[in-house]
C-alpha cells in the first residue's frame, strides 16, 4: 500500500523494495570513473553520500577501496543498508550532503548516486570541497531506465500521463538537475576538470522485481497520491502478468569533477 504521509525525498517505508529490487549501475562506467582518480583504488578513501541502501557503495567496495564510508540521512534506508552490508567493512553514518559530519580533507573520492537532486547544490559542493583532499574527485551519478528501446516500457510509462498529465520526474536522471549539471559544475568555484560518462546495461527482471522497483519510487508516489499510485501499480501488474522476464535497459550517467585547490 502507498503511504499517505510520504513527502518528497522521504524513503521511509520504501527501503526494503529499494534494497531488493533496484538495479546495479553500469560496471563500465564505474571502471571509467576509477580511471579518473589520481591513485589506484586500493589507496582511495571513498565516501558515498546519500547512499540509500548501499547499492553503489558496495560496487565501489568490491573494487577494493582502502576504506568505504556510507552516509545516509534516512533511518530506514540506512538500516537496510547496514543489513545488506553486514559482510563488509563499510562504515555507515547518519548525515547528509550539506552536513556530512566528516573531518576536513578526509577522503579522495566522494559520490552521490541517484541522490544529488535532493541536495542544495551550493551548500553541498562547498561541503564536498571541504572533506575532499587536494586532487580528490566528486561524482554525481544516476541510473535511469532507457525506456525508448523497449516498446513495453514506453507503453507503461505513457500510462502515467493518463493519471496525471505532464508529470514531473524529479529523480529520473534524465531531467531536472542533470540538464544543467555540466555547466553548474564548471561554474562552481570548488571544482574543475569536469568529465561526463554514460553507459548502457540490460537488467533482466522478474515481474516481482520490476514491480518492486516501481514501488521504491518516491517522486511518483508524492505527485500521484496514494490512490492513483496504487492504480498505476495495478495496471502495470496486469500488463506484465503473463511475462516471465522484463528486459529493462538502464543508462548510467555520471559527472565527475576534480576538487579545485
Amino acid at each position: 500500500m502507498s503511504q499517505t504521509t510520504l513527502k518528497a525525498g522521504d524513503f521511509t517505508g520504501l527501503a526494503k523494495d529499494y534494497s531488493q529490487h533496484r538495479p546495479d549501475y553500469c560496471p563500465s562506467v564505474l571502471n571509467g570513473l576509477l580511471g579518473l582518480l589520481s591513485r589506484p583504488v586500493q589507496e582511495i578513501d571513498f565516501v558515498d553520500v546519500g547512499a540509500g541502501t548501499g547499492i553503489w557503495t558496495r560496487m565501489v567496495y568490491d573494487k577494493g577501496a582502502k576504506s568505504v564510508t556510507a552516509i545516509e540521512p534516512n533511518d530506514d534506508m540506512r538500516a537496510n543498508g547496514i543489513a545488506d552490508s553486514a559482510s563488509t567493512s563499510i562504515r555507515w553514518l547518519a548525515g547528509n550532503a550539506e552536513q556530512t559530519g566528516l573531518p576536513g580533507s578526509s577522503c579522495d573520492w566522494l559520490s552521490m548516486a541517484s541522490s544529488f537532486h535532493w541536495a542544495n547544490f551550493d551548500v553541498s559542493t562547498c561541503e564536498f570541497h571541504r572533506v575532499l583532499r587536494p586532487g580528490g574527485r566528486f561524482t554525481a551519478l544516476w541510473n535511469p531506465r532507457l525506456i525508448e528501446v523497449n516498446p513495453l516500457l514506453v507503453e507503461i510509462e505513457a500510462h502515467l500521463d493518463t493519471l496525471r498529465p505532464n508529470i514531473k520526474r524529479v529523480s529520473s536522471g534524465r531531467s531536472g538537475i542533470t540538464e544543467t549539471l555540466l555547466e553548474q559544475l564548471w561554474a562552481s568555484p570548488h571544482f574543475e576538470d569536469v568529465v561526463y560518462l554514460e553507459g548502457r546495461h540490460i537488467i533482466p527482471m522478474t515481474p516481482e522485481r520490476y514491480l518492486g522497483a516501481w514501488r521504491s519510487v518516491n517522486d511518483l508516489r508524492v505527485q500521484l497520491g496514494p490512490e492513483k499510485f496504487d492504480a498505476f501499480l495495478a495496471s502495470v501488474e496486469r500488463r506484465i502478468s503473463e511475462l516471465d522476464v522484463i528486459e529493462a535497459t538502464y543508462l548510467t550517467r555520471a559527472w565527475s569533477a576534480r576538487r579545485k585547490d
